[in-house]
């Protein structure tokens, strides 16, 4: 079975796919009407799409009744997904063509039964409920605690089992009562949310921890610190404490990271506990390498601390990261890594000559691409529309890596959630390049990693610790 899931939200996209995936669907993603229907032009007539309504470019009605006037997607199985949740407006996406409708925010079990009920799979093909997602929710302001432990309770999938107002409440809850996350905040009295995250982690190494903070200069500094110390991912705080405004974030963000992140424990506990390494595929060694360019999403600053120290020093060659993070971020992030690192790590200007050495981060909510010829390659920054949801996105540096340096190019993908990276692994690997991809164990969440492996691509399955002494091997090997 194959399904076709369109919406503009990456951990939305994420969620739908993880539950299709367990009813063993082979699932692709677009992120607009437009990109969907490219999508279904290229790899043929799929069993399901499920579309959100309000996307750029076109929005889901357009998409589907584009669809229902198409001949050869008439009778096509149609789910609508949506915030709306007005009768008068779920009966214009199914007047529209639509034959279901499900309202976000959705449950696995809810969206289920929605495709029970369409025919595309069977009460026998649902896999076992799982519990509860075990919440600890950390903040100092009785407002939020308040917000998340209500919205996070409307949701069957969730349980919230303690709330603490500073950070030494949050490790003794911890230690009494291990939670399956905890959602912490960053600025509190008694003990600050990174101290806490420390002393939690020491506890508990590979307990999910989700930081729910602000956004702001400072908020952002903050942040970067504690995904430093170990955080798995962050999600942002509206800058004011309405309580409409706090619980629309977690319901579009703060509950597609949670369910994002807690699996990979549960699939960790039934590992061995020390990894192994998976050869998937290898090939004779090529040509030099004459670059190296990575992506990386959710657990990027830990991972990108991790590996590029390996190799990043004695590398005679340009590194050309794509990290997704908002444009404040970045440029604290290439600070951090130049210390670690030891040697210059910055953000890619526009225009700038790309040279032996150069370590260069894509800055936020800009594309980096490679242009110009392998002897005088430069880099061009574009505002161009978000590919796979993501501004900069991988797929457009890769792809263009792949055309300047073509089999020179040596590619890393490592964690991060959905499937940025994929198309450009593709490209690269059409070239006569090489990919790397980060293994699910060691990732927080095996999504970008993920979908190379499944697609043949990753010339080399590892652990984090140990993809960075590989790529200075291959350096080594294959130096110019």
């Amino acid at each position: 079975m194959r399904a076709l899931v369109v919406d503009d939200s990456k951990p939305i996209r994420s969620i739908v796919t993880q539950v299709l995936r367990s009813l063993r669907f082979e699932c692709l993603e677009a992120a607009n009407g437009a990109e969907a229907i490219e999508l279904l032009s290229k790899t043929g007539r799929p069993d399901l799409v499920t579309v959100n309504w309000h996307m750029p470019v076109m929005d889901g009605i357009e998409l589907i009744r584009r669809l229902r006037g198409d001949p050869a997607h008439r009778d096509l199985r149609l789910l609508m997904i949506s915030t709306e949740h007005e009768s008068s407006r779920i009966a214009m996406a199914l007047q529209a063509g639509a034959d279901e409708y499900i309202a976000k925010p959705f449950t696995a079990e809810s969206l289920t039964r929605k495709l029970v009920d369409l025919g595309v799979c069977t009460a026998a093909d649902v896999p076992a409920a799982r519990s509860q997602i075990r919440v600890l929710i950390v903040d100092d302001s009785a407002t939020i605690r308040a917000v998340l432990s209500s919205t996070l309770a409307a949701d069957p999938d969730f349980k919230v089992v303690g709330t603490a107002n500073d950070g030494q409440a949050a490790v003794a809850a911890v230690a009494a009562n291990p939670p399956d996350i905890v959602l912490l905040d960053i600025e509190m009295p008694v003990m600050d949310g990174i101290a806490a995250l420390r002393a939690i982690r020491r506890l508990h190494p590979k307990l999910p921890v989700l930081m729910f903070s602000s956004l702001t200069e400072r908020g952002a500094r903050a942040t970067l610190d504690s995904l430093l110390a170990g955080a798995n991912d962050y999600a942002a705080k509206p800058s004011g404490l309405n309580p409409a405004e706090v619980a629309d974030r977690i319901r579009t963000d703060v509950i597609a990271k949670i369910k994002a992140l807690v699996p990979r424990t549960v699939a960790a506990e039934r590992k061995p506990a020390t990894p192994t390494v998976v050869a998937t595929r290898r090939s004779a060694a090529r040509e030099p390498i004459r670059a190296v360019v990575v992506a990386v999403s959710t657990g990027g600053p830990t991972a990108l601390a991790e590996v590029l120290p390996a190799f990043a020093a004695g590398a005679r060659v340009p590194i050309l990261i794509v990290q997704h993070m908002p444009a404040f971020f970045t440029g604290q992030l290439a600070e951090r890594l130049q210390k670690i690192c030891g040697v210059s790590v910055r953000e890619g200007a526009d225009g700038q000559r790309i040279t032996p050495g150069d370590i260069l981060l894509a800055p936020g909510g800009q594309h980096m691409e490679v242009v110009g010829d392998g002897k005088e390659p430069t880099v061009r920054l574009t505002t161009d529309p978000p590919v796979n949801s993501c501004r900069p996105s991988a797929d457009i540096l890769f792809r263009s890596a792949a055309r300047v340096w073509g089999a020179g190019t040596l590619g890393v993908v490592l964690t991060g959630m959905g499937r940025d990276g994929l198309a450009g692994a593709r490209c690269l690997v059409d070239a006569g390049g090489e990919v790397l991809a980060q293994d699910e164990f060691t990732s927080v969440v095996w999504g970008m990693p993920g979908e190379v492996v499944r697609a043949g691509l990753a010339d080399a399955v590892l652990p984090l610790t140990q993809i960075g002494v590989e790529v200075a091997l291959r350096l080594k090997r294959r130096g110019r």
